[in-house]
């Protein structure tokens, strides 16, 4: 079996699989082909694909001789034109917010695998993108936040006198969310946290930020660890609750997304205005829509003297451990769908298979995704 790296394109620094992982796919078994430069902006050269047993080919040949593709960002069209049948293709499709690709694979011949879909259950641990990329994401984000912020994150005592620790509100206790209270509380800030999910408030209290809950809160255990939409009660009390911690905050982390759906709106414009001039607001669920009213998706904007940046992909920002993550659980997945011999295996009896599987003949396959387009 050949399994081929595509480049990504030129606003993406990752790579699917780093030299070091494709040492362990050779040692699968499986040949490996990689576009000439694919991991240059991760900092792997092609000398390095070769030394880990990998061939370099243009991307016509790669194409025509790859059984399985792998991307992060998903192919574009003329790429998706030049597809054979029965070849297999992983990489971030998004299926739930992007149903146009669903449609368009729904009338191939492939079988689409998408990474983000990986069922959230404990064997599947090792192979969830989701929670490698937003650890990186919620790290990343404070890292921001400290760069734009005219303050200190930690308190000092100084003979010019103290200087008062900044005071962060992290939106969601998701992967992203604990990353961005740990990092937080190891600058020296005061951290707070909002999550609908009550179930978070322990972990959230163990990495040292205080719990701030709003009574009525809806969970579905059926959602897999992902917040549910609320009722208009719900969140018009949380509204209230966030614009008034919010005000009194240095740094709105905002991660709160809803699979399938725009990310709820957290942080409104009379919010924003009540905000201290020099605060900072960093919204991760920015190409969701954005959890702050005044958010412009990959864009950094000063409004009323509060700098809001708009940003989803801070794992491009840090390229090589990135993908060294994206790499490792890739390669895990891939486990699951090479035989002994090196061969290609379907084993839509593995729950984690199935479950990842966007579509397979002209079928969605995954049961997640089946009820979700009904």
């Amino acid at each position: 079996m050949v399994i081929g790296i595509l480049k990504e394109p030129d606003h993406e620094n990752r790579v699917s699989l780093l030299p070091e992982a494709v040492k362990k796919l050779v040692a699968l078994k499986a040949d490996v082909i990689v576009e000439p430069d694919a991991g240059k902006r991760a900092f792997a050269t092609d000398e390095e694909y070769k030394e880990a047993g990998a061939t370099i080919v243009d991307r016509e040949k790669l194409i025509a001789k790859a059984d399985i593709l792998l991307s992060i960002t998903p192919p574009e069209k003329e790429t998706l034109s030049k597809l054979k049948k029965g070849q297999t293709v992983i990489s971030v499709f998004n299926p739930l917010g992007n149903k146009e690709t669903v449609s368009y694979f729904l009338k191939q011949e492939q079988t689409v695998f998408s990474m983000d879909m990986i069922p959230r259950i404990t064997r599947g641990q090792a192979m969830d993108i989701l929670s490698s990329m937003a650890t990186i994401a919620g790290y990343k984000a404070v890292l921001d936040a400290a760069f734009k912020l005219p303050n200190f994150f930690p308190m000092f005592m100084t003979a010019a006198g103290t200087i008062r620790p900044a005071k962060v509100l992290i939106l969601g206790a998701g992967v992203a969310g604990l990353q961005a209270i740990a990092t937080s509380r190891k600058l020296g800030a005061v951290v707070e946290v909002f999550d609908v999910r009550s179930a978070v408030k322990e972990q959230v209290e163990s990495l040292g930020g205080k719990f701030v809950e709003v009574e009525g809160a809806k969970e579905d255990a059926a959602a897999g660890g992902y917040a549910v939409e609320q009722d208009e009660e719900f969140k018009r009390k949380q509204k209230q609750l966030v614009h008034d911690h919010a005000v009194k905050s240095s740094v709105v982390i905002c991660t709160a997304q809803i699979p399938g759906k725009k990310a709820p709106v957290l942080i409104e414009k009379q919010t924003v205005k009540a905000m201290k001039d020099g605060s900072v607001i960093i919204d991760l669920a920015a190409s969701t829509g954005g959890n702050c009213e005044l958010t412009e998706n990959n864009k950094v904007v000063v409004k009323e003297g509060v700098t809001i940046v708009g940003k989803s992909n801070y794992p491009s920002d840090m390229p090589n451990d990135a993908s060294r993550m994206f790499g490792n659980n890739l390669v895990n997945f891939l486990k699951l769908l090479i035989d002994e011999e090196g061969g290609l295996k379907l084993d839509f009896e593995d729950e984690i298979v199935k479950g990842t599987c966007m579509v397979h003949e002209k079928q969605i396959m995954s049961d997640w995704l089946k009820k979700f387009y009904g």
